[in-house]
């Protein structure tokens, strides 16, 4: 039995323009995802999750991984339940060429589901690690964040960037653009993270940012001013410039909903956080509801959130440097 973990993550800048290319910088946080793996003498998979802000619940079903279970639950909560788990292990018997082997899987998380805080990126790269571990193979966090992205990638239809799984499997403040990956230098970052208890539907906003650029020049002229703001922004953060992160921040949520991702849950956490002192505030991931990041040294932001009607929780998140590991 192997119990891996990694972090979920919040966007400094650049979801959505990462897809096509852009160069995006999420920030690894301290909210973990645990996946737990035991062999089994059969194929089947077991999987049991808890903590995924859904009712716990296990499912089992055997075979190829390519049907679903039939429970009696809905199958967005099949979904949520199998389908990166599924990818998880398909990538995971494939590096330890062990086609045939089953699962016992528990999943824990501290990461709300489709709240754009990198939950499925969490749950990919640490069910590859601890299942590949369990069958004796070692895989480096670079190749977990390859094969973690190749998971992503199956299950989103090719939608994916290599940005979650990376940062959630190499911790830290990273860079992403295209297939060039890599760790940025990043001072202490005072995050603020409010949730309005929703989650987006990261296919269905992807895909709506894609018709939107298709059509109309001003969205492919937004998705690459974004791309523009990235790399200021990175300058800022390895300047250790907090204030003109903090404005970038506040640019790119404007952006970002000029591409229609935000919601009005979004946006009114985003303005409590800039009227309560934050640096900056933006929507994190896919966008439509979820989260928002704060930066906020004080106790001002956190207050303001929490007293918000609509915000569901608020937490206070620090950067964090350890990606995927066996617990």
């Amino acid at each position: 039995m192997v119990t891996a973990s990694a972090p979920g993550k919040v966007y400094l800048f650049g979801e959505h323009a990462v897809v096509y290319g852009e160069p995006a910088v999420p920030c690894a946080i301290d909210r973990r995802a645990r996946v737990t793996v035991e062999e089994r003498e059969d194929d089947h998979l077991r999987v049991h999750a808890e903590d995924l802000s859904l009712d716990g619940f296990t499912v089992e079903y055997g075979g190829s991984t390519d049907t679903d279970p039939d429970v009696n639950v809905s199958q967005s909560l099949v979904e949520a339940a199998t389908g990166y788990v599924d990818a998880a292990v398909e990538q995971a018997r494939e590096a330890a060429d062990a086609p045939q082997a089953g699962f016992d899987i528990t999943i824990e998380s501290e990461i709300p589901l489709g709240a754009g805080l990198g939950s499925s990126a969490a749950v990919t790269a640490a069910g590859i690690l601890a299942a590949t571990r369990e069958l004796g193979a070692d895989l480096s966090a670079a190749e977990v964040a390859d094969r973690a992205y190749r998971a992503e990638l199956a299950v989103q239809e090719g939608n994916a960037s290599r940005a979650d799984t990376f940062c959630s499997a190499t911790g830290g403040a990273v860079r992403v653009e295209g297939d060039d990956c890599r760790s940025l230098d990043a001072p202490e970052l005072p995050f603020v993270v409010g949730f309005d208890g929703g989650a987006g539907d990261t296919g269905a906003l992807v895909g709506g940012v894609r018709e939107l650029k298709d059509q109309y020049d001003f969205a492919a002229d937004t998705v690459a001013a974004i791309g523009d703001l990235v790399r200021a922004g990175e300058e800022a953060l390895t300047a250790g410039d907090l204030d003109e992160l903090g404005e970038l921040m506040d640019f790119n949520h404007g952006l970002l909903s000029a591409l229609g991702v935000s919601s009005r849950s979004l946006d009114s956490m985003v303005w409590a956080a800039r009227d309560a002192g934050a640096l900056g505030a933006k929507l994190t991931g896919a966008g439509g509801g979820g989260c928002v990041v704060a930066l906020d040294d004080s106790e001002e932001t956190e207050t303001a959130l929490r007293y918000l009607p609509g915000c569901e929780e608020t937490f206070r998140a620090e950067l964090d440097t350890e990606g995927v590991r066996v617990e």
